[in-house]
């Protein structure tokens, strides 16, 4: 009987499109959309709390962060409470969202504006993925969620062999390759803003006096890792 509702509501619904590509993105039909259309609009395109995606942004957060912990307490069933932190963390972190994001291709739905450049190399489309599990949530239920989690967004898109192996504190890294080759360096807000109602921050890393990369996130910390990030890739450093 399920089913046969979502058919008829594919059928008539005015969004076939949007639910077409749902269903390929999510793995089932949508039973109640605004949700959904709610979880893709970034406030860039309506300043209103109630009507963008930021709260469920956050719910969406809570219920990935809680899923991804019982994932990894299960897979490695004898590794410590420090190494399955640090591993949640580098899968929930921003840059990892956003890359799957990109690669689901989630900025094909959400509705921001384009006019802003800045807004399509940020990471917003990370942000999304978190508002659409938040939609999930509230449509679906938990069950439905952590299925939603596990087979649509870590089987698919997280190398966790990769993370694992990787050293993601692109900070550290910089700071060690310039006081091995005697070079000054330094973080420096460059920026403090506020968008809707979130702070925005851009950090500024200058090499021997000179600024080589910005970042931007929702904390220093965020935008420090972006910006190091970006200076890693320009110094080619291994």
């Amino acid at each position: 009987m399920r089913r046969f509702t979502s058919r008829i509501l594919h059928l008539f619904s005015p969004n076939k499109q949007l639910l077409s590509q749902l269903e390929h993105l999510l793995g089932f039909t949508p039973r109640h959309l605004p949700f959904y259309q709610l979880a893709l609009m970034h406030r860039s395109k309506i300043e209103e709390l109630a009507q963008n995606n930021e709260r469920l942004e956050f719910l969406g957060d809570a219920m990935l962060g809680a899923i991804v912990a019982e994932y990894l307490f299960k897979k490695y069933p004898y590794q410590t409470e420090g190494y399955l932190t640090e591993m949640r963390s580098r899968i929930v972190r921003r840059e990892t969202l956003n890359n799957v994001a990109l690669r689901m291709g989630l900025q094909k739905l959400v509705q921001y504006n384009q006019n802003d450049r800045g807004l399509s190399r940020s990471h917003i489309f990370g942000n999304a993925l978190e508002a659409l599990i938040g939609a999930v949530y509230l449509d679906q239920g938990f069950p439905k969620t952590r299925g939603f989690i596990i087979k649509q967004i870590i089987h698919p898109y997280i190398d966790i062999e990769n993370i694992e192996n990787t050293d993601t504190n692109y900070k550290n890294k910089l700071l060690s390759w310039a006081q091995r080759n005697n070079h000054v360096l330094s973080f420096d807000t460059l920026e403090e803003k506020v968008e809707g109602s979130r702070k925005l921050f851009t950090i500024g890393i200058a090499l021997d006096g000179e600024v080589m990369a910005t970042g931007t996130g929702y904390n220093k910390k965020e935008a420090g890792q972006v910006a190091a990030q970006k200076a890693i890739e320009i110094l080619a450093i291994v």
